[in-house]
């Protein structure tokens, strides 16, 4: 029986993690063993089974014992043990959530309803490291992969608008933290109905700039605002988070002819579902309806939107998404700029397929392929 040792199972990532396999009975046909950076020696989570204490996360010698390693414990930790565990001539798969290992050579970025063919490819050829691929750019494929399949993608600019949880737990509750620190300051003025919106509205500005203001962890408010950066800069002007459009969007599909994607990426204050608006320039002018039945029949989860008022503001939000594995695709059009030239909007669970999903699916095929 296969052993697979569980890294990084209490943070954000690895609790959606657990929460699916649980939820989907995967715990069974392998032997589990969880591992900890700090509470060595305790319980481990209750999976439906027993399991042993809680192992060393640093321990090469215990993790060499697995047949496959799932780690969400983030690029430090897999920096600093990964490199340890294959020279002490460890062969298993490594299947990790963070993105210190995606763009090696000897990798793939795991999208399985898009880029199966990959991973099969690279299991059949000796590959063993299995990475989840940036948030946003598996959202994007999840949602237009079948456009990619068909060849149809000359270009794509993504303007995204991603969640404070896109930047960690801490985030989340300071994004919390900011909407009541606003709601407080406006309380007086919310409860007298004469109160002119232009009053509010300096009530609210007052409010961002204020030494109280909580941005310990974002540097600046999102509450109320936007930030137009994500990650640290690159030499061409993107930003790092700009970058990973092009590059792992053709790694994941493992393109012969590399395909342009642009756009900016900026964080706005909704909790949790990164959205994108998304521009396509096709290859040839194809009729809208076969576009349309192109992405919703690209795979199980892609639900298109009809491009009403009502439609969109019911099913193409985070609200209306967060939580589920469906990526609605909505809004779309042909352009002003010319029949060859699409539109759409896009909004998806980060959490689940922009994260913790792909590693729980690439799990069940690692251990199928293994027997």
């Amino acid at each position: 029986m296969a052993r697979v040792a569980f890294i990084g199972w209490r943070g954000m990532v690895g609790s959606v993690l657990m929460d699916r396999m649980l939820a989907e009975g995967d715990f069974k046909g392998f032997e589990p063993v969880f591992f900890t950076t700090s509470q060595v020696g305790q319980k481990g989570p209750r999976v439906g089974i027993t399991i042993p204490p809680l192992k060393d996360a640093y321990d090469v010698k215990e993790l060499r014992t697995a047949d496959i390693i799932v780690t969400c414990q983030g690029s430090d930790h897999t920096k600093e043990v990964y490199p340890r565990l294959r020279k002490a001539g460890w062969k298993g798969y490594w299947i990790d959530a963070s993105s210190a290992l995606r763009m090696k050579d000897d990798s793939i970025i795991i999208l399985d309803p898009v880029n199966r063919d990959v991973i099969d490819r690279g299991l059949k050829t000796g590959i063993r490291n299995y990475i989840g691929g940036n948030c946003t750019v598996s959202l994007m494929l999840m949602a237009i992969g079948g456009l990619f399949r068909e060849n149809l993608v000359e270009w794509v600019t993504s303007m995204t608008y991603q969640a404070a949880s896109g930047a960690g737990a801490n985030n989340m509750r300071e994004l919390v933290e900011q909407m009541a620190f606003v709601g407080a300051v406006s309380r007086k003025l919310l409860a007298k109905p004469a109160t002119a919106a232009l009053e509010l509205d300096r009530q609210v500005l007052s409010s961002l700039h204020d030494k109280a203001f909580p941005k310990k962890v974002f540097g600046y408010p999102l509450a109320a605002n936007l930030l137009p950066w994500i990650d640290s800069a690159m030499e061409n002007g993107q930003s790092r988070e700009e970058w990973k459009g092009i590059v792992e969007t053709n790694k994941i599909l493992g393109t012969r002819r590399t395909i342009p994607v642009d756009g900016i990426c900026v964080r706005v204050s909704s909790m949790r579902c990164h959205s994108q608006g998304l521009t396509v320039k096709l290859r040839k002018d194809v009729g809208l309806k076969e576009i349309t039945k192109i992405i919703a029949d690209a795979n199980d989860w892609v639900k298109v939107v009809p491009n009403t008022k009502e439609e969109t503001l019911k099913a193409l939000t985070p609200a209306a998404v967060t939580g589920t594995l469906t990526v609605p695709v909505g809004r779309i059009r042909k352009m002003n700029l010319g029949e060859r030239y699409l539109t759409c909007f896009t909004v998806g669970d980060q959490l689940l397929w922009g994260a913790a999903e792909p590693i729980r699916r690439m799990l069940k095929i690692a251990l199928e392929y293994i027997g």
